[in-house]
C-alpha cells in the first residue's frame, strides 16, 4: 500500500496500492459494511441497500441533466447520513433525504422522484409539490432543515429550558486569565 486516505463523503476509505509483481499502481475503495435497517411504511423491515437507492435516484434523473457522478454522490451522502441516524430508521427519512437532494441538483427530477416516492393520486397533489418547491427555499448542503416552528427563538422555543421544560438557572461567573508559568 502506498497511500491511505479518507475520501470525500467520509465513509469510505481509498488506498492507493501498487502491485509488487509489474510495479503498476490501483486504487481501492473500502466503505464500512452497513448493518442499518429500514422501517418500511407497511411495517417490514429491510436492509438497507445503498444500491436500492442510487437506483431509484437514477430513474428519477432518466434523461435529466443530472451525471451518474452527482447521483453516486447524493446516494453516498444519504447512505452516510443513514448510517449515523442509528441502527434503525424509516423509509420516509432516506425519502425525504433523497428527494431534497435531488430537488437541489434539478427540480424537475426532485418532483419526479416525489410522484412516486409519495404516490402522487392527481394534478392537484403534483401541483402542491410544485408549489412547495418554489415557495420554499431548499437547504444548502451545509444547512440543515428546520422542521415545525420556522422561528427557533419564538415564543415556543425551547432555548434555555431544561429537559423537563422548567426554566435553566445560569450562573454568570467571569473567571481570571490562567497563570502564565
Amino acid at each position: 500500500m502506498v497511500d491511505s486516505r479518507l475520501s470525500e463523503p467520509g465513509d469510505a476509505v481509498r488506498r492507493r496500492r501498487e502491485c509488487e509483481g509489474c510495479g503498476n499502481r490501483f486504487t481501492t475503495y473500502e466503505r464500512t459494511e452497513s448493518n442499518v435497517t429500514v422501517l418500511k411504511r407497511d411495517g417490514r423491515r429491510e436492509r438497507f441497500d445503498d444500491q436500492k437507492l442510487l437506483g431509484g435516484l437514477e430513474r428519477a434523473a432518466n434523461k435529466r441533466p443530472v451525471s451518474s457522478e452527482q447521483l453516486e454522490e447524493l446516494s453516498e451522502s444519504i447512505a452516510a447520513a443513514v448510517r449515523r441516524a442509528g441502527p434503525e430508521v424509516e423509509a420516509s427519512q432516506i425519502g425525504d433525504l433523497a428527494e431534497r437532494g435531488l430537488a437541489a441538483l434539478d427540480p424537475v427530477s426532485g418532483i419526479l422522484f416525489a410522484s412516486v416516492y409519495r404516490n402522487l393520486a392527481d394534478l392537484d397533489e403534483l401541483e402542491s409539490v410544485v408549489r412547495r418547491y418554489k415557495e420554499d427555499p431548499l437547504p444548502g448542503a451545509d444547512q440543515l432543515a428546520l422542521e415545525g416552528d420556522p422561528d427557533p427563538s419564538g415564543p415556543e422555543s425551547s432555548i434555555g429550558l431544561s429537559p423537563l421544560g422548567t426554566p435553566r438557572r445560569v450562573a454568570h461567573t467571569r473567571r481570571g486569565h490562567a497563570r502564565q508559568p
